[in-house]
C-alpha cells in the first residue's frame, strides 16, 4: 500500500516540513506502507494517484495544483482514495470549493505561537485513543473561516481561555470525515520542528493515517 507525502508551497513555507517528512517516512515504514515524499504537482494525473491509497498534505500552502491536477485529485478522493491533512494544508488551495469541503474548513489566521490546553473530545478515534482527556501544548491555534463541527467528527478542540488571541469560541482543532467512500483526517497541530519528535505528536498522526489508509496503528517506538 502506497502513500504520497505531498509538501509542494507557493506561500509561507514551515520549518518543520523537513522534520515532518521524516517522522511519516518512520510512521509509514512501521504500519507497512510505502511512503513517497514529492513537492511536484505533475505526480498528481490519473495514472499516478491511482497508486496511492492516500495523500498527506504537509504543511501545503498556496496555490499549488493547477485545474487540471486539481480534477485528477478530486477523481483520486471521489473514487474512495484518503486524504490526511497537517497544519497550513488548511491555507492551500483557497479558492477551491471541492479542497475546502474536504478539508472541512479554511485557514484565516493565528495568534503567536503560545501554550495552551488541548480538550481531547472524542478518545475512541485511533489519532486520539493514547491521550487523556486534556493536552496541553504549544502552537500556533489556528482560526478558520467557519466551525466546521456540524459536519466533522470534532476529535480535539482548544480551550481559548487557556491562551491570548482566541476568536472562534468553539474551537475544533482535529476532525474526520468520510466522504462517499474517501476518508478525511485534518489536524491543525504541527507548527514546530520539535512536534515531530514528540511521541504523542507521533502516535497522533499514526492514528490519522491508519484511520486515512487502513493500515496497522504505527508503534510509538519508530525508527526516526
Amino acid at each position: 500500500m502506497k502513500l504520497l507525502i505531498f509538501t509542494r508551497t507557493t506561500d509561507y513555507r514551515h520549518a518543520s516540513i523537513a522534520e515532518g517528512v521524516v517522522a511519516l517516512r518512520g510512521l509509514a515504514e512501521a504500519a507497512g506502507l510505502d511512503a513517497h515524499v514529492s513537492q511536484d504537482a505533475g505526480c498528481f494525473t490519473p495514472e499516478s494517484l491511482a497508486s496511492f491509497r492516500a495523500v498527506v498534505w504537509l504543511s501545503t500552502s498556496g496555490d499549488v495544483l493547477d485545474p487540471t491536477q486539481r480534477t485528477a485529485f478530486e477523481r483520486f478522493i471521489r473514487a474512495g482514495g484518503s486524504y490526511v491533512g497537517v497544519h497550513s494544508a488548511s491555507a492551500t488551495l483557497l479558492d477551491w470549493p471541492f479542497y475546502g469541503e474536504l478539508v472541512g474548513a479554511r485557514f484565516v489566521g493565528h495568534p503567536p505561537l503560545q501554550l495552551g490546553r488541548l480538550v481531547v473530545e472524542d478518545r475512541e478515534h485511533p489519532a486520539t485513543a493514547h491521550l487523556g482527556t486534556e493536552w496541553n501544548r504549544e502552537d500556533e491555534w489556528y482560526a478558520f473561516d467557519q466551525n466546521p463541527r456540524p459536519h466533522v467528527r470534532v476529535l480535539i478542540s482548544v480551550d481559548e481561555s487557556s491562551y491570548a488571541g482566541g476568536r472562534m469560541g468553539d474551537h475544533p482543532l482535529v476532525w474526520c470525515r468520510e466522504l462517499g467512500s474517501a476518508r478525511s483526517f485534518y489536524s491543525a497541530l504541527g507548527h514546530s520542528p520539535g512536534d515531530y519528535q514528540d511521541p504523542d505528536f507521533l502516535l497522533h498522526l499514526a492514528g490519522g493515517l491508519a484511520w486515512a489508509t487502513g493500515a496497522p496503528l504505527a508503534s510509538p517506538a519508530l525508527r526516526l
